[in-house]
This record gives structure tokens, C-alpha cells and sequence, in this order.
């Protein structure tokens, strides 16, 4: 069983962190033989407020960048693993992330290799992450290993990073336009039809459609709360289908502009994962499948998959490629001069990096060409609410005068 336990080093400093063992009993006396004195030991159970606080203090993606970094470095300059995990354990905060350290020095310190260790954290470190992890312990460069997984970690985060900073713009902007218009059409438009009937003004076409879409919004608020609720989970359950999948991914990378950026982002991820992985000397056949597994599209799944089995079928990597319309010739090149050279892992990182610039100018030309187009939306929704609104106005005066 799983338990939490919170202890004392000899030197005063308070440790917490996961421990598997028979019952607390076995656990409080592994933690003495470590010369530790014990202050709590508890079985981790999913309802408990300590498990629901360490749901809350998630471990970022930051963190492991940071842990794969620092503990490459600490094993380049000569300490054991134990003694950089101890290291890398008193220098961090999230909690945690604490706990998830501590449970590698209890696995290490048992026996178990780092990779396995990993494994115990599946929502933490992907798939791929402990498979590199493995190559290197099997090949005995686990920090030359860890160091290129850091880069690789890195370079992802930055690329997300620039993607949502291109789409947070006109995703404010959107919810902004939303929040105002339901102030309007609950508050402002009540009051100025109420207005309008009691002067006996006739409505123009414009005016008729905000009155009447504001009245059915003041009616039916309740209905459309909860039918927006029932769509939403709806919609996510859906979307978890094979069928939704297809439908949903299909029409991604055909909208203009974004289904560029998505292509370019999924092989700028597909050419950095398959490098690697075939640099560590992971085998191809499941390297691709390993990077399947990250595809973020499932066209792309499918078809690095497919890859796989004609590989197996003794086809190339470069033709099995070349056979699939999704990659492009450029990248299908660089793989062919590759496996004619050895130096396959060598040129999907270039590729990795072209991409990768690629998806930072398409950003640019979409941010550029976004501001405008937003703002011709908004003109044109505030244009409409103000001549409904002006309207029956103008019409008054020109009556009185």
C-alpha cells in the first residue's frame, strides 16, 4: 500500500513524501534504519484533504524541466543518483513535487532503477520520458540523456508558449464581446424597449431583432444555462469517440491559417520525438510508436503507425513516409539522406528546427492579420447595436420636430 509519510532528518530539517510498504509499522521502520525520526505516517486514500491538496499543487511542467536538468548536471559532475535526487529534493518548494522525489529515493535507495521509479507517476512523466530514461540507463549515458530530454522539454514549452500567446488575444477579445453583449441584452435592452412602448414608437427591423432577443434571454436564461452545460459535456464526450476524433481533427487542419500552424506545430514535435528517440538508440519500429502515442491529431497517429508496419514489412522509413500525403517532401528528404548517412536523429532535429520557425512566422502572420479582422467583427456588432439602438430615437425627434 501506498502511504504518506512525514519525517525529521538528523540535522532538524522536515521531509515528506510517498513510501510503499505492508502497513505503517513497516514504513515507520524502514524510515528509523534511514535515521530519520518519524513524525507521521498515513495511507494515501483519494478522498483524504492531504490528497486533494496535492491534486491542487500540481506539478508543472517547469519542474521537470528543471529536475531533468539539474539532476543531468549533478550526475555529469560525478555524484551518485541518490545523492543528486537528495540534493534536487531539499532545494525545491512545490510540495508536490517533494513527495514525488522522495518516493525515487525510496525506490532508488531499494533497488530499483531510476526508469521504473518514474513509471510510478504516469501523470507526471510521459511514456517517452521514462523510455529515454531507460536507454540511458541500459547505455550508461543517463546524463548525456537527460540533458538532450531537457532541451527537448524545453523547446516544447517554448513552442506552446508562443502558440498561446498568439491565441490569447482574440480569445479575450471573445469572451470580452460576450460578457458586454449579455449585459445589454439583460440589462440595457429591458430598459430602453420598456421605453419605446410606452411611447408608442414603432421598431425597425433591428430593433425588433435585439428587443426579441433579449426577452427570450431574460426567459429562457435558465433553459440556456443548462443546455449550454448538457452541450459542453456532451461535446467532450463526443470528442473522446474515434468518430469524434476523426470528424474534429479533420476539420482542424482545414481551417485557414490555424490548420497551417497545427500541421507545423504536430511535425515540429513528431521530428524532435522521433529524433531522439532514434538518437538514444531506441529501435525504429518503436520509436514510432512511442511518438504516435504524442501526436496530438489522430490523423497523424494513424499514420506514423502505419509507418511502423510498413518498417516491419522491410520498407524504409523514408519511403513509408514518402507514401503518406501528410508529411512533406522536405522532411521526407532529410529522413532518406539521413538513413543513407546514419545520421537519421541528426537531421529530424534540423527538421524539428525549421518547423519550429515555421510555426513562429505563421504566428506572427496570424497575430498581424487577426487584430483587423477582430477588429471589422467588433465594428460591425457595435455599428448593429447602435442603430437599433439610434433608430427609434432619430425616428422620435424627427416625429416632435
Amino acid at each position: 500500500m501506498r502511504l504518506r509519510y512525514k519525517a525529521a532528518t538528523k540535522e532538524g530539517k522536515i521531509i515528506q513524501g510517498l513510501i510503499d510498504a505492508k502497513d505503517v509499522n513497516e514504513a515507520a521502520g524502514y524510515l528509523r534504519n534511514k535515521e530519520f525520526m518519524v513524525i507521521k505516517v498515513d495511507p494515501v486514500t483519494s478522498g483524504s484533504f492531504s490528497s486533494i491538496l496535492a491534486k491542487l499543487n500540481k506539478v508543472k511542467s517547469s519542474d521537470i524541466v528543471l529536475f531533468t536538468r539539474q539532476l543531468s548536471s549533478m550526475l555529469e559532475s560525478g555524484l551518485t543518483l541518490m545523492r543528486a535526487l537528495e540534493i534536487f529534493r531539499d532545494q525545491i518548494q512545490n510540495k508536490a513535487m517533494i513527495e514525488i522525489v522522495s518516493s525515487l529515493i525510496t525506490d532508488v535507495e531499494g533497488g530499483k532503477p531510476l526508469s521504473r521509479a518514474l513509471s510510478k507517476f504516469p501523470d507526471v512523466f510521459t511514456p517517452i520520458y521514462i523510455s529515454l530514461v531507460k536507454a540511458g540507463e541500459s547505455s550508461g549515458l543517463l546524463d548525456k540523456v537527460l540533458l538532450r530530454l531537457a532541451d527537448n522539454l524545453e523547446k516544447q514549452e517554448k513552442l506552446k508558449s508562443t502558440i498561446k500567446s498568439a491565441l490569447m488575444y482574440p480569445i479575450i477579445v471573445v469572451i470580452l464581446m460576450i460578457i458586454v453583449l449579455f449585459v445589454m441584452m439583460i440589462f440595457v435592452i429591458p430598459q430602453l424597449s420598456a421605453l419605446y412602448k410606452n411611447l408608442n414608437i414603432p421598431l425597425p427591423l433591428p430593433t425588433q431583432i435585439i428587443v426579441g432577443m433579449s426577452n427570450f434571454v431574460i426567459v429562457f436564461w435558465p433553459l440556456i444555462l443548462i443546455a449550454s452545460v448538457f452541450l459542453f459535456l456532451f461535446f467532450k464526450r463526443w470528442k473522446k469517440t474515434e468518430q469524434g476524433q476523426l470528424i474534429i481533427d479533420n476539420i482542424m487542419l482545414k481551417i485557414p491559417v490555424f490548420g497551417l500552424l497545427i500541421k507545423q506545430t504536430i511535425l515540429t514535435e513528431f521530428s524532435r520525438t522521433f529524433g531522439l528517440l532514434v538518437g538514444t538508440g531506441t529501435l525504429v519500429v518503436d520509436a514510432l510508436l512511442e511518438t504516435a502515442d504524442t501526436m496530438g491529431n489522430i490523423y497523424y497517429k494513424n499514420a506514423v503507425k502505419d509507418i511502423s508496419k510498413q518498417i516491419e514489412k522491410g520498407v524504409s522509413v523514408g519511403d513509408a513516409m514518402q507514401s503518406n500525403p501528410l508529411f512533406p517532401a522536405m522532411i521526407v528528404q532529410l529522413v532518406k539522406v539521413g538513413e543513407q548517412t546514419g545520421k537519421v536523429d541528426e537531421n529530424l532535429l534540423k527538421a524539428s528546427e525549421y518547423y519550429e520557425r515555421e510555426v513562429n512566422q505563421t504566428v506572427k502572420t496570424l497575430t498581424t492579420a487577426m487584430e483587423p479582422f477582430i477588429m471589422i467583427v467588433l465594428g460591425v456588432g457595435v455599428g448593429f447595436l447602435i442603430i437599433s439602438v439610434i433608430t427609434p430615437i432619430y425616428s422620435l425627434i424627427s416625429t416632435i420636430q
